[in-house]
């Protein structure tokens, strides 16, 4: 590779939306929250390992330490969805997408994320809330012996998961909306 391939910028992938102000800002915080929560799955594994020598080793488990992996686990999961579809990693059907024009791509898009993917994390977060807020107000703790305390942590991950979520959805509403409706690109026009 010479040093002018190296030094010349990316051409955009066929998929690629442009951006808006707005879009990029959001895009910034899900992606910096993305890599900040990422660690948590080092924390997991850390836990993990620790269980089973304490269990196999030392032949004392800890009922914390299993609670702890099940909250790591939901936590890390919850965070990486706004995350996956910030970085445009989530699944979908390539086979037939990817056959299609940006232009349609970008049909589908709106549509899937006005009827489906917004509507679904506004449910998401009505029934969220409450739920959270009702644990918080009983106090809720594990039912295990010697269990975690403050269950309503554990149960604040959902909400907040997914107003990750409906952020990352509305970033990619935006470029949706430009690609549509904003002034053709060049490589959009062929």
């Amino acid at each position: 590779m010479t040093d002018e391939e190296r030094e010349a910028p990316e051409s955009p992938r066929k998929g690629d939306l442009p951006h808006t102000r707005l879009s990029k800002r959001i895009d910034s915080f899900v992606e910096k929250s993305g890599q900040a929560l990422a660690w948590i799955w080092l924390i997991l594994l850390a836990v993990v390992i620790l269980n089973v020598v304490l269990r196999y080793v030392f032949g004392s488990g800890r009922v914390e330490l299993e609670e702890a992996q099940w909250h790591l686990y939901a936590i890390g999961f919850l965070a990486a969805l706004g995350y996956g579809v910030q970085s445009d990693s989530h699944i979908r059907v390539d086979v037939i997408h990817e056959r299609l024009s940006p232009r349609m791509q970008a049909w589908i898009d709106l549509y899937g994320i006005l009827l489906l993917a917004l509507p679904f994390c506004a449910l998401v977060l009505i029934f969220s809330v409450p739920f959270v807020s009702e644990s918080f107000i009983r106090g809720e703790v594990s039912s295990s012996p010697g269990g975690l305390p403050g269950r309503f942590l554990i149960k604040a991950a959902l909400p907040l998961g997914f107003a990750g979520l409906a952020l990352a959805f509305i970033s990619r509403l935006l470029r949706v909306g430009r690609r549509l409706f904003g002034p053709e690109t060049p490589e959009e026009g062929a």
